[in-house]
């Protein structure tokens, strides 16, 4: 493994839109500063992702000072969004997770509904340091996360895609690749490790900022959607079931959670101690 380093950041605003690739971030203890703060659900209370809905990668979400969010998509009017008073509250569930929002304003709702042609609110996570505990199968006392799917960040690695990129080729979907980093929605890249490694990894430092890595992460269909046109294939899935098994689960990248806080750049080492 050579000099291993931060290759890129991204932040997604808005849970299953598209979202930003800025040269540095703040690191929260539940994850990069205004990363997935805001999700939609339907008239149950679920949230909604691209599992369901893949037209949200169509989407595209700015956070603006303040923590609002600027929402563009196709056909539709760029719409701001302030951060909602917190005056009360709404129950949703994500992932049987049981948690509490703040509801958006009618108009968002409007603009959201427009886009997916189906009915959907969009939410605010005010207090991301009590409303959802990370998987307790994995973690502390303490830690907490928020839209995210379970963890605080998502780690992936270019020397792991090349070689996913690489088996791919050698199968019968071969056509559908090489597939992008997008496809699996991290919020750090890292270059310069050798493919796989961070599978032995259990800490790493990303500047001067210490990480745990809490465990693989298995990858559902959200995988096999073109993030540019919302059309699905059977990549990556179709070989990481043959090749990135574990536990049931298909793997690619390791889900982190925070140890310390601090900002992190574009360029940085990434030291592994343990």
């Amino acid at each position: 493994m050579g000099h291993v380093q931060l290759l890129s950041i991204h932040v997604h605003p808005v849970k299953a839109f598209r979202g930003q690739a800025p040269r540095e971030a703040v690191v929260e203890p539940w994850g990069l500063a205004g990363d997935r703060r805001w999700a939609l659900i339907d008239d149950g209370g679920k949230v909604v992702t691209q599992r369901q809905q893949p037209r949200l990668a169509l989407a595209a979400a700015e956070l603006l000072p303040g923590g609002g969010v600027r929402l563009s998509a196709p056909g539709l009017q760029p719409l701001t969004v302030p951060v909602p008073e917190p005056v009360g509250t709404v129950s949703m569930e994500i992932f049987r997770d049981k948690v509490e929002g703040v509801l958006a304003d009618d108009t968002a709702h409007a603009w959201c509904s427009a886009h997916l042609g189906a009915d959907v609110r969009l939410v605010h996570m005010d207090d991301p340091a009590t409303r959802r505990p990370v998987d307790p199968g994995y973690a502390r006392p303490g830690e907490t996360v928020t839209f995210a799917d379970g963890y605080p960040l998502l780690a992936v690695t270019t020397a792991s895609l090349h070689a996913l990129n690489s088996l791919i080729a050698q199968g019968e979907h071969a056509a559908e690749g090489p597939l992008p980093m997008n496809r699996f929605r991290p919020n750090l890249v890292l270059s310069g490790t050798d493919p796989w490694a961070e599978d032995g990894w259990s800490r790493i430092v990303v500047g001067e900022v210490e990480f745990r890595v809490a465990k693989p992460c298995g990858r559902c269909v959200v995988t096999t959607t073109d993030q540019g046109t919302a059309t699905r294939g059977k990549e990556p899935l179709h070989t990481l079931g043959r090749h990135r098994r574990l536990g049931g689960k298909l793997i690619f990248g390791q889900n982190l959670v925070p140890l310390g806080h601090g900002t992190i750049r574009v360029g940085d080492p990434v030291r592994v101690i343990a």
